[in-house]
């Protein structure tokens, strides 16, 4: 087979990032404080964390999807603001969302294959890796998976299309992405009956009309057929309830699909590049177990808030190198806490804050949580608690700045 080379090509052992337990969080209370959470988010460079997960999980993993960096050499902000003309986007409040740029494309080449490396070893022998890219770079990373997994394990090429404006003027509108599904080995899970969607009406009425259609095959109807390898889903920009601000997120459906077709309940799903945290989520909602991983803060603080809808409690961890929060913010955020209950002052800026009613000083237990909404309405500034020997509050801002109270 061909291989694709690159200046500096080479797949040198990573050194394992320390992973810090930084909090457990139990969505509005629940499984707390007796629940061992399965479920796992953490913070850090995802090639030093996959280092660190190898002794643990090699070869455990049911199901990875990621949705890397396409290569298209821009910087994606975050929207951060509330009621918003979608319409105005220069009168749109942001912040740092991640960065997709590059030296050139061996550097961008070289950052994936290292990481695909190690998703390979991280896969069970059943299980399926689905990389989402688009049109920058699908070749290459192909002849890539082609090289770690096997050209003859490429289980599909997914076309996902979609619809919206473009400025494009010279070519046809770019509108559909790649994604490409590799299995590990021979016995890989596909549950083609939970994928299954309804006949078009036309075709319905075609085989109620006419015995010859099919020629002489008639399919089961009322069961419906397994998708084909292209997908039509609106992109999130036209979801309003699942619009998060985080750039280039994924809709909801698009994972359900994958989730379903690749994986069983109480299987292990991975996403390490899980920007929104739409992986994690759908994952949480379809009863498996997820393991989610980003390198930035904004990341891990989206997935943090749409994960406490999902109701299933998970550990926070973060590598050494990443910021903790800090021990008293610069700025009063004044705290009052009783035994039934915590209270915080009005501050514009606070995005999400969080409650240890039984603090120990090591690891935060996090049993009672407020968010600030999407779109319109004001942070809740009261949680009911039961306290214990010490109460601490973690706050965190709009900005990103991430600070703890004691009381």
């Amino acid at each position: 087979m061909p291989e694709l080379l690159w200046p500096g090509k080479r797949l040198s052992p990573p050194a394992p990032a320390d992973l810090i337990a930084e909090a457990i969080l139990f969505p509005q209370g629940q499984g707390y404080p007796s629940a061992l959470p399965v479920n796992r988010l953490i913070w850090g460079d995802n090639l030093g964390v996959m280092a660190a997960l190898l002794p643990q999980i090699e070869g455990q993993i049911d199901l990875i999807y990621i949705d890397p960096p396409f290569f298209t050499n821009r910087t994606y902000p975050a929207r951060i603001g509330q009621e918003e003309d979608s319409r105005r986007p220069d009168e749109w409040k942001l912040a740092d969302g991640y960065p997709d740029r590059w030296d050139n494309l061996d550097a961008y080449l070289q950052f994936l294959y290292e990481r695909l490396a190690l998703m390979a070893r991280l896969l069970a022998p059943h299980g399926t890796l689905y990389v989402h890219l688009d049109w920058h770079a699908n070749a290459y990373v192909r002849l890539l998976l082609d090289e770690l997994l096997g050209a003859d394990h490429l289980l599909n090429e997914i076309i996902w299309v979609y619809h919206g404006p473009s400025p494009i003027r010279s070519a046809f509108n770019r509108k559909h992405d790649t994604i490409l599904a590799y299995v590990k080995g021979p016995d890989y899970i596909f549950n083609a009956d939970a994928v299954r969607k309804p006949y078009h009406p036309s075709t319905v009425k075609t085989f109620a009309s006419s015995p010859k259609a099919g020629f002489g095959k008639v399919p089961d109807l009322a069961r419906g057929k397994v998708p084909e390898d292209w997908w039509y889903f609106p992109v999130v920009a036209r979801l309003h309830r699942e619009r998060t601000g985080y750039p280039t997120q994924k809709p909801q459906a698009l994972l359900e699909r994958i989730i379903l077709a690749s994986s069983n309940p109480g299987d292990l799903v991975a996403d390490f590049f899980c920007g929104s945290g739409t992986t994690p989520l759908v994952a949480a909602q379809l009863g498996r177990r997820f393991l989610a991983v980003d390198s930035t803060f904004r990341a891990i603080h989206t997935t943090r808030k749409r994960l406490l809808n999902a109701g299933a409690p998970f550990i926070l961890e973060r590598s050494a190198s990443t910021p903790a929060p800090l021990p008293q913010p610069p700025r009063p955020y004044t705290v009052v806490c009783s035994t039934d209950q915590v209270r915080v002052s009005e501050i514009d800026d606070l995005d999400y804050w969080e409650v240890d009613p039984d603090w120990d000083g090591k690891l935060f237990r996090s049993v009672a949580q407020a968010v600030r909404p999407q779109r319109r309405g004001a942070i809740a500034r009261q949680l009911k608690i039961h306290a214990g020997r010490k109460v601490c509050v973690r706050l965190v801002s709009i900005e990103g700045e991430q600070f703890q109270v004691e009381c």
